[in-house]
């Protein structure tokens, strides 16, 4: 190797310009951070309540010019005129954009060390001389051959940990066996079998792989704007929601005496007390997601930075601590609750039945079925495939092949005593469990005199009697026994009036929300509601056939597919 080819290619490979990493992808282009009225990037970004974003200078000039407000993307007409809000985050990812494209920060000021009377600023230093020198004293590297074929580089303030310190030789090639930083005469010692490769070409591999963290960041960068408008959205779905439910709710009060009126205020602010407890949960979400833009944006900031260094030193030692994303959420199971819970309108609805007359009876009724009907659309939409686990089948059950029938077989069956499966009781759950979120499932129960439904918490006993099947005990279950006798397992348990015999019924849980609820699906009506429960382990779809009882009770129970309704 001769001393000055690999020094000429390491010269050539730090005057090229090194591409931002990402620029090309579409993960923060200029055209989604534009104006489409200025058609420049944002300044000043304001949020219209349809949900597009406008420069607030230009929004308010083209709403002071026009005699109506309405949304320049979308055309929407506004009654009253929105009030511009500048959209912080928005507003700080724009910036960091326009911040992005301009140059580099210059090289901290390094003073000449081979001036002797007033030092001038420093251009160059030179691993060879070890001296960092100004324009002036830095000419005899340019014109003198002897000098032309040292090594210079941007100044630095503390040369010489760019030096040597054995053989006071630049540090100019990376041993990958020891990782340690060498200089030529290094190799030909110790390190001489070693895998031994220039400095410049590991600190451009390490830049790759900085460049992808860099692609990552600026991908969570994105999810998170993308969860925080998806956030600002279901915030005023909500209140949709909630105006519509105010809406309906009025054109029953109205019919009511004084008495009820007090019923109504009191609902009204139940659900604003949803409302401003959606916002401000909203509110903590956006918070906690700016905080982490915040820290991915600075960490971009200094892949940035890194990306444009010719300081490969600086850069290798620091690689460690830049080549992972900081530790953020995971965002993508975290949502806002859109749809106000009709608990509360449905058993006030159901209480003040009882003061009406005949005519405002069947008034609520039709007010009832149309809620419920309602609520079952929005629910449906968590449904779930539920596969019968055969594990935990106890041994009298025969369970389909595919995993969707269960019924009792009368001869027990000669299978394993695993710790899963129900030994005692005609027990089987679903496979899958669920320790966050919502799930729905339906199961149909035509021809059936006896029957169990719901969940189960995972430690329930399996191998013995049960006091009670009750919340207490892990379970939170609606049973039919006798033909025509329904009852919720709750503590106490609940006889359940039901005006039509369910053929099939619809469970739906809500983890966070402590709510268990189960429905009659044909007839689009209520059944009945565990509320305010606590859930800290894995719930499991839970069912029972419960015994064939001469064939009385033969029919199967069978997980049906969940047809959502219009």
């Amino acid at each position: 190797m001769t001393e000055s080819n690999p020094r000429s290619s390491r010269l050539n490979s730090m005057e090229r310009p090194v591409a931002f990493a990402g620029e090309s992808s579409s993960l923060l282009t200029e055209e989604q951070l534009q104006c489409s009225i200025c058609l420049d990037v944002f300044t000043d970004p304001v949020t219209t309540p349809c949900g597009h974003n406008f420069c607030k200078s230009c929004i308010t000039q083209c709403w002071d010019t026009s005699e109506h407000c309405h949304c320049p993307y979308c055309k929407e007409k506004f009654t009253i005129r929105p009030e511009p809000k500048i959209n912080i985050t928005l507003r700080d990812v724009a910036d960091h954009f326009k911040n992005r494209n301009k140059e580099p920060p210059e090289s901290l000021e390094v003073l000449c060390d081979a001036c002797t009377s007033v030092k001038q600023k420093a251009v160059k230093s030179c691993l060879d001389c070890g001296v960092t020198f100004c324009s002036s004293h830095l000419e005899p590297h340019i014109n003198i051959p002897r000098y032309k074929k040292h090594k210079l580089i941007n100044t630095v303030k503390n040369l010489e940990m760019y030096m040597c310190q054995k053989h006071e030789k630049p540090l100019e090639l990376f041993c990958r066996d020891d990782q340690m930083y060498l200089c030529q005469f290094c190799t030909e010692g110790e390190h001489r079998d070693h895998n031994v490769i220039l400095l410049e070409e590991e600190s451009g591999q390490k830049k790759i792989q900085l460049q992808k963290t860099q692609t990552e960041l600026q991908q969570m960068i994105q999810e998170r704007l993308k969860k925080i408008q998806e956030i600002n959205n279901s915030v005023e779905l909500s209140k949709r929601n909630m105006e519509k439910q105010m809406s309906d709710s009025v054109e029953v009060f109205t019919a009511l005496i004084r008495s009820i009126e007090k019923s109504q205020a009191e609902l009204m602010e139940v659900m604003e007390e949803k409302q401003k407890a959606a916002e401000k949960q909203a509110e903590g979400l956006i918070k906690e997601l700016e905080q982490e833009i915040e820290e991915l944006k600075r960490r971009d900031t200094e892949l940035e930075q890194f990306s444009h260094t010719e300081d490969h030193l600086h850069l290798l030692k620091n690689y460690p601590s830049l080549r992972i994303a900081p530790h953020t959420k995971n965002w993508s199971e975290i949502s806002i609750n859109t749809d106000l819970s009709v608990d509360v309108l449905r058993t006030s609805l159901s209480r003040l039945q009882k003061t009406l007359n005949e005519k405002l009876s069947v008034t609520l009724n039709e007010k009832l079925r149309e809620t419920v009907s309602t609520e079952l659309k929005r629910i449906q939409q968590y449904a779930v495939d539920v596969t019968l686990d055969p594990d935990t089948a106890n041994p009298h059950l025969v369970l389909s092949g595919e995993g969707k029938q269960v019924m009792d077989g009368d001869t027990k069956q000669n299978l394993p005593d695993t710790p899963k499966r129900f030994t005692y009781y005609a027990m089987v759950l679903g496979k899958q469990g669920f320790s966050s979120g919502r799930f729905y499932y339906e199961v149909q129960v035509r021809g059936k005199t006896d029957w169990d439904l719901g969940v189960v918490r995972e430690s329930v006993n399996r191998k013995g009697e049960i006091d009670s099947c009750k919340p207490q005990t892990g379970f939170w279950t609606v049973v039919l026994r006798n033909g025509n006798e329904y009852q919720a397992c709750d503590d106490p348990s609940v006889p359940l009036s039901l005006r039509e015999k369910p053929q099939k019924v619809g469970v739906f849980v809500d983890y966070e929300e402590g709510l268990v609820s189960f429905y009659d699906v044909e007839a689009r009506s209520h059944i009945y509601s565990f509320t305010g429960q606590t859930f800290t382990e894995k719930l499991y779809p839970y069912f029972s056939p419960c015994v064939n009882d001469g064939g009385k009770n033969s029919a199967p129970l069978i997980i049906s597919r969940v047809l959502k309704t219009d």
